[in-house]
């Protein structure tokens, strides 16, 4: 999963930002960077937050998980995502989280589930609904936010971020080309090395159980939230039939999954295809958590 996926992702931002002639400039919203929302071992958690200035709310929440493959990336990536959510009316963050191979799972989804949680305890301050979050991830992203939507308390996840008293859970999930099913042998060797390896601290065969407690597809459950998925046809970094699995099992278990196929496409993609892809996630976004 190589970092040319966080271009991707500041891209949808500056792309969305400008289709909607919304974001830093906009003075009806408030972005605030840097708050600490919890602790990844000894290591402060922070995220950046944007909202609505005006409205007593309470206003739908959705956060934003950068890609990396576990390794690298950052959440300022997505800031023009976040501001332009925020003008239609969204609390919006963007998070971080540790990463390997200093940090293994579960450390990243601990943290993305603390975030979760810190978020529900400042509902009154950012008069957000702690009842309705969604999350938008890609790549490692894409992964980490199908783990939210996918995992419960009793998975054994939560982590000591903070905020043990609220629940982590979320009420949609937005998935760009994320992995769902670790065990699968047809990752590249490269990804194998690069990605699988530093998350995981070995290979499938030395590390087969854990890799399986880090597939999201492990804990697929009847009362999951509503998905969806977007993948390119020609991706060689994530296999589309990572994403086709998902959905197909999810669609199984009666979870309303929508999976959308780009034609022609690899690891991300622009231009006209990318606006398609985001007028699509905001539909979603918005029929999921305003209505």
């Amino acid at each position: 999963m190589p970092r040319a996926i966080v271009t991707f992702f500041a891209t949808l931002g500056l792309t969305i930002c400008t289709s909607s002639v919304q974001g830093q400039d906009n003075p009806r919203i408030q972005l605030d960077r840097d708050v600490v929302f919890g602790k990844g071992g000894e290591t402060d958690l922070k995220l950046d937050i944007a909202y609505p200035k005006e409205g007593d709310g309470p206003f739908p929440v959705v956060v934003f998980i950068h890609g990396g493959g576990w390794v690298g990336g950052n959440r300022q990536s997505m800031e023009k995502s976040i501001e332009t959510m925020a003008g239609r009316g969204y609390v919006a963050a963007t998070i971080s989280y540790r990463f390997a191979p200093k940090a293994r799972f579960p450390a990243q989804i601990e943290d993305c589930k603390a975030a979760i949680r810190w978020l529900r305890a400042q509902a009154k301050k950012y008069h957000l609904n702690p009842d309705r979050i969604g999350v938008v991830g890609s790549s490692a992203g894409g992964h980490l936010a199908c783990l939210l939507g996918l995992t419960e308390k009793k998975d054994g996840l939560e982590g000591k971020g903070g905020n043990p008293e609220q629940s982590s859970q979320v009420q949609a999930v937005v998935s760009f080309f994320g992995p769902t099913d670790l065990t699968r042998e047809n990752w590249s060797p490269v990804v194998v090395k690069n990605n699988l390896t530093p998350l995981l601290g070995g290979s499938l065969s030395e590390k087969k159980e854990l890799y399986q407690r880090a597939s999201p597809v492990t804990y697929i459950h009847k009362g999951a939230p509503p998905f969806l998925v977007f993948h390119g046809d020609k991706d060689t970094v994530v296999p589309l039939d990572q994403s086709k699995q998902l959905v197909e099992k999810l669609q199984a278990s009666g979870v309303a999954a929508t999976l959308h196929v780009v034609e022609g496409e690899g690891h991300g993609w622009k231009g006209d295809k990318l606006l398609g892809s985001l007028k699509q996630m905001v539909d979603f976004l918005d029929e999921k958590l305003k209505k």
